[in-house]
C-alpha cells in the first residue's frame, strides 16, 4: 500500500457534522482530501476549519447529489471515496419523490461514477442503524442487533409510511442499492458500509446560528439551554461518538479485511436520563437548566447493538457516554459564546 500522502480521497458532503470529522481523520492520517460541497462559500467555510492542511485539501462543487452524473467530475483521479452525503428533507410531501428516490440515486450515482475510474480501490458509505433496525419491534429487549439484520420495511410500505419510518427506509434502500450494484457490476473496487445509531460529539463544522444546529447537536443543546423542562423519552436508545464514527470510516478504508463488509459502530445504549445525570455533574454552572428525571424511575429494557465486528476487524475502541457528552456540551457552550 502506497503512503497516504500519495492518495487522494473524495469525501462527499464535506461540510456536514459527521463529514467534518471524517475529513479531519483523513487529513491527520496524511491523505490528500477532495471534499464535495454545494457552493464556493461552503468550501470557504470548510477550509477555515483546516487551515493547517490547506495544501492537501481541495473541493468539488456538487449542487445536487441526486442528479444524473452529479459526481462524474468529482471522482476524476481519486483513489478512494467516503460517501457521507445523503439527501435530507425536513418537510416531506411525497415519501417516494422526496425521500426514497433521492437517497437511492445519491448513492448509486457515485458508485456508477466510480466504475469509470480504475484507480479507485475502495468506497466507504455512511449508512445508518436506521438501515438495520426493525421499527415494528419497538424496544425489543430480547434482541441484539448484528450486521446481518436489515430494516424489513418494503418499498410499498415506505411510500405511505410516516416521516420517521420513511426516512429509516430511505437509508435501508440506499444501502441495499449499493450492495445490489456491487453484486451486479462486480466492480474493480470494494465496498464497506458504516451503520451508526444516534451520533453525538463535539461540533466542529461551520455553524452560523444556534437555531440551525445539526439534529443531534440540537438534541443535546435543548437539554442545557433551559428550553426542555422534562427529560424526554429516548427514541433510539443506542449511540456513537462522531469521532469514533470518523475513525471507523478511516479504518474501513484502510483495513484489507474490511472489503465488502458492513459495520455497526456504537458505544452501546443510553437514555436521556443518563445524559442529564452526566451533564448536571460535569457542568454545575448550568445544572438548573438541565431537566431532572423522576427519582426512582427505572429505564425500560431495550435492544442491544453489537460492536464486536468493529472491534475485532477494525480494532475499534469506543468512547464512554460521559466523555462524549462532556465534549459535546463543551463545544456547544463555546459555540454559543462565540455566536453571541
Amino acid at each position: 500500500m502506497s503512503a497516504p500522502k500519495d492518495k487522494t480521497i473524495l469525501i462527499t458532503g464535506a461540510s456536514g457534522f459527521v463529514a467534518t470529522h471524517v475529513v479531519k481523520a483523513f487529513l491527520e492520517r496524511g491523505y490528500q482530501v477532495r471534499g464535495t460541497v454545494r457552493s464556493e462559500q461552503t468550501a470557504v467555510n470548510v477550509r477555515k476549519n483546516f487551515l493547517e492542511y490547506s495544501d492537501r485539501l481541495s473541493f468539488a462543487i456538487v449542487e445536487d447529489i441526486a442528479q444524473p452524473g452529479a459526481f462524474d467530475e468529482a471522482v476524476q483521479g481519486v483513489d478512494g471515496i467516503i460517501h457521507t452525503a445523503s439527501p435530507f428533507q425536513f418537510v416531506v410531501v411525497d415519501q417516494e419523490k422526496d425521500l426514497l428516490q433521492p437517497a437511492i440515486r445519491g448513492t448509486t450515482s457515485i458508485l456508477q461514477a466510480a466504475l469509470g475510474q480504475p484507480q479507485i480501490t475502495r468506497i466507504v458509505i455512511t449508512s445508518s442503524f436506521a438501515a438495520v433496525a426493525n421499527l415494528s419491534k419497538g424496544l425489543w429487549p430480547e434482541h441484539t442487533y448484528v450486521e446481518d439484520d436489515w430494516n424489513p420495511i418494503t418499498y410499498e410500505e415506505a411510500k405511505v409510511a410516516d416521516g420517521v419510518s420513511a426516512y429509516c427506509a430511505s437509508k435501508a434502500f440506499a444501502e441495499r442499492a449499493a450492495w445490489d450494484l456491487l453484486e451486479k457490476e462486480k466492480p474493480h473496487f470494494s465496498l464497506a458500509t458504516i451503520c451508526p445509531p444516534m451520533i453525538y460529539g463535539p461540533v466542529e463544522h461551520h455553524v452560523q446560528d444556534m437555531n440551525k444546529l445539526n439534529t443531534s447537536a440540537a438534541d443535546i443543546y435543548r437539554l442545557i439551554n433551559g428550553s426542555t423542562q422534562e427529560v424526554p423519552p429516548t427514541g433510539f436508545p443506542a449511540w456513537a461518538d462522531v469521532r469514533d464514527v470518523a475513525e471507523a470510516h478511516l479504518r474501513a478504508f484502510e483495513v484489507d479485511q474490511a472489503a465488502n463488509e458492513r459495520f455497526l459502530i456504537t458505544s452501546g445504549s443510553y437514555s436521556y436520563d443518563d445524559v442529564c445525570d452526566v451533564l448536571r455533574t460535569a457542568f454545575p454552572e448550568i445544572k438548573d437548566k438541565i431537566p431532572m428525571g423522576q427519582v426512582g424511575t427505572s429505564q425500560p429494557a431495550v435492544y442491544k447493538v453489537s460492536n464486536q465486528k468493529a472491534k475485532s476487524m477494525l480494532g475499534m475502541e469506543f468512547r464512554s457516554l460521559e466523555s462524549s457528552m462532556k465534549d459535546t456540551v463543551k463545544s456547544l457552550l463555546e459555540l454559543e459564546t462565540r455566536l453571541q
